[in-house]
């Protein structure tokens, strides 16, 4: 299979395109690290806080939310207010994916975050 020939031009265009991409996604990574997104269980006696990755930055429990005969309670409220905090950083992140992309996705392409 023959591939078509590229012009110098063309080829300076697509290295400069790739270059445009790989600096977009590394700007949309950095916005993702700072972005917070929170979620509470129990009526909001725990709160997690997780960045735009996914990753739990911060989680406040309220002493009213400690029984000492019912540590599993805490442990599920715990767990409820973390997983639904990611949920929620997960949809955020998809949502700007589909903006970046136009819903096209990153073609799969490595080092791309979408």
């Amino acid at each position: 299979m023959r591939l078509p020939k590229i012009s110098s031009g063309q080829m300076r265009q697509l290295m400069e395109e790739a270059q445009r991409m790989l600096e977009e996604a590394q700007q949309f990574e950095a916005e993702m690290e700072q972005l917070q997104v929170e979620a509470t269980a129990g009526g909001g006696v725990v709160k997690a806080t997780v960045n735009g990755k996914g990753m739990l930055v911060s989680l406040q429990i309220a002493p009213e939310a400690i029984d000492p005969d019912d540590p599993e309670m805490l442990q599920d409220l715990v767990v409820s207010a973390v997983r639904e905090a990611q949920n929620r950083a997960e949809a955020v992140r998809t949502e700007r994916v589909q903006q970046l992309t136009g819903g096209l996705g990153g073609f799969g392409l490595p080092g791309l975050p979408f």
